[in-house]
């Protein structure tokens, strides 16, 4: 209470701290990417996906080309993160070391997809090669990733192109939303099941997570 007036002073309304507000606007636009594409996508979407105001997203962030930047930058960010942390492991050593290896490193790779939009967004990333903008950072970020395979991880070269490939075909698997008729279509069930392997049901709670949150 205020001594001289008498009145109750106003309470400050609690605020989110601007790294959170970040992450939560990063997100969204993952997901706002992920779904439709650099070109199809919108900050006013973004910002309904994150529930605040489009000119706070604009401020934050500026054009949308900058936004698209910084979810490039994240999703790479925590893919090399959780690849390093693999790397940094204590490894079997043995004939299979190298198979083990690479395995576990696809079991985190799959494992962002509980992170909802995330590899998709790095395939528009991928997809966008025709920006001067966008594909120099994409190009960027897929070399490195190839670097660190190479000289962190010690993969050769061809081994590499295996895993990228495997990697590939996790992103177009989710783009066409082949978990959708995993329980309708026998051939789709067998692809899926060959390919995410021990990460299936991973990918199947995600996918009919992000179905339940669109309906």
């Amino acid at each position: 209470m205020n001594e001289k007036s008498g009145t109750v002073a106003a309470q400050p309304t609690e605020r989110i701290p601007a790294a959170e507000r970040r992450e939560q606007i990063l997100a969204a636009a993952s997901v706002v990417f992920g779904e439709r594409g650099y070109s199809g996508a919108t900050t006013d979407q973004v910002a309904k996906v994150a529930g605040i105001s489009q000119p706070y997203v604009v401020r934050m962030f500026g054009t949308k080309e900058n936004l698209f930047l910084e979810v490039l930058a994240r999703a790479l960010e925590r893919l090399v993160a959780g690849f390093r942390q693999i790397i940094a492991e204590p490894r079997e050593h043995g004939e299979d070391e190298m198979e083990l290896l690479a395995a576990r490193l696809g079991g985190a790779y799959v494992d962002l997809i509980e992170d909802r939009g995330i590899l998709l967004s790095l395939m528009q990333a991928f997809i966008s090669g025709h920006n001067p903008v966008v594909g120099a950072k994409a190009r960027a970020g897929f070399l490195e990733i190839y670097r660190m395979l190479r000289d962190e991880a010690g993969f050769p070269p061809d081994a590499i192109r295996g895993f990228l490939a495997d990697g590939m075909l996790f992103n177009t698997l989710l783009a066409i939303r082949l978990p959708d008729i995993f329980d309708e279509d026998p051939d789709a069930e067998e692809l899926m099941r060959c390919t995410f392997r021990g990460k299936l049901d991973l990918v199947l709670g995600a996918t009919a997570a992000e179905a339940a949150a669109d309906a």
